[in-house]
């Protein structure tokens, strides 16, 4: 009996984990901040970019979340915004505060949508992570940006806030606490009272 070698070679790609191709996956506040000032001095459009960033960080938006808002999801007066998440999360009504409704107020227009092109048409994901890419290159930050970072970087900062875990979940659309569990892993204040001398 002979045995047959498979002279095939194994054509799968094989991707490295996100350690391998970015040092980090969220930004401080500070960094969010540097990113929006930057949006803001970049271009004709630096008003819209600004407030998408902002929007997207502050609610926790995934892209596509983010490209798809509607002017009807947005109550100004009151201060509200309906989420509509993707990939099966929770829908919820997250509260707007001042600095988004500034941002908001100057976007509005004839399109049913809050991110419009010049042309008028929605913006996309690929508009989104274009953009926030180069205008994290613009801010000079010392690793690459992704539309992304700014959905974690929103349960980052929220877990350190002290939020509790179950709020971070449905603020962020998740049905499952595991997806939240990685925010609270690295909250410091876990740690506060280990160690006092």
């Amino acid at each position: 009996m002979t045995e047959t070698v498979s002279t095939k070679a194994n054509r799968t790609l094989c991707r490295l984990p996100n350690a391998a191709y970015r040092p980090r996956e969220y930004l401080t506040e500070v960094k969010v901040d540097r990113l929006i000032d930057a949006a803001r001095k970049r271009g004709r459009n630096g008003t819209r970019d600004a407030a998408a960033i902002l929007l997207a960080y502050r609610h926790g938006l995934r892209a596509a979340e983010l490209c798809q808002i509607r002017w009807s999801q947005i109550d100004l007066r009151h201060g509200r915004l309906h989420v509509n998440r993707a990939k099966g999360g929770i829908e919820s009504v997250h509260p707007l505060r001042g600095p988004e409704l500034r941002a908001l107020r100057p976007l509005q227009g004839a399109s049913p949508y809050v991110f419009v092109t010049e042309a008028g048409t929605p913006v996309t994901t690929s508009w989104f992570l274009r953009m926030v890419q180069r205008t994290g290159l613009a801010t000079g930050l010392p690793f690459p940006v992704h539309p992304h970072m700014l959905r974690h970087s929103t349960g980052y900062k929220l877990a350190n806030d002290g939020a509790d875990t179950r709020s971070l979940a449905h603020y962020l659309g998740h049905r499952n606490l595991q997806s939240t569990a990685r925010y609270t892993a690295l909250a410091p204040h876990r740690f506060a009272k280990f160690w006092q001398d």
